[in-house]
Order: structure tokens, then sequence, then C-alpha cells
């Protein structure tokens, strides 16, 4: 069964995000909801979500200067698993 899902994001990270999905050939709600199915079935397992499926999203987030992802995915690791 589905069920409908507000979330509020900052318009321009919406419309990256539209545009990402079309070129995939895929709705915004698919490519969210695949994503959720992802992160929890990781998540019940134990393990953290694949470092692929994170480095899927780079780019979706506007910032003022390069950002190391790999070195905020290990951080964020170390603070969440503590290794």
């Amino acid at each position: 069964m589905n069920t409908k899902l507000t979330l509020t994001i900052e318009e321009q990270v919406i419309q990256e995000a539209k545009v990402l999905a079309k070129s995939r050939g895929q709705s915004l709600s698919s490519m969210v909801e695949n994503y959720f199915k992802a992160l929890t079935q990781k998540e019940h397992k134990g393990n953290p979500v694949p470092e692929s499926k994170i480095m899927q999203l780079r780019g979706i987030i506007k910032s003022k200067g390069p950002l190391d992802y790999k070195k905020i995915i290990e951080d964020e690791r170390i603070k969440k698993y503590g290794h």
C-alpha cells in the first residue's frame, strides 16, 4: 500500500533531484523510495549504507567550498559505529 509523504526540502535540491530522476528514467518518488529501502535494509542488518549509495547523492547539496566526501563519510561512521 502506498502512502503519501510530505517532506520539506530546499527548492534547488528538489529541482536537481528531479533532473537526476528523469535522467535515470524514474520518478522522484521512486528514487526516494528506493533510497529509503536500501537505507532501512542495511540498517536492519546492522551494516551502514554502502558508500556507492551515498556517493550517488554527491552534488545534491551545495557547498561554499570543496568537500572531502570520503573523510566526511569516514568521520560519520566513526561517530556512529566507533570504528
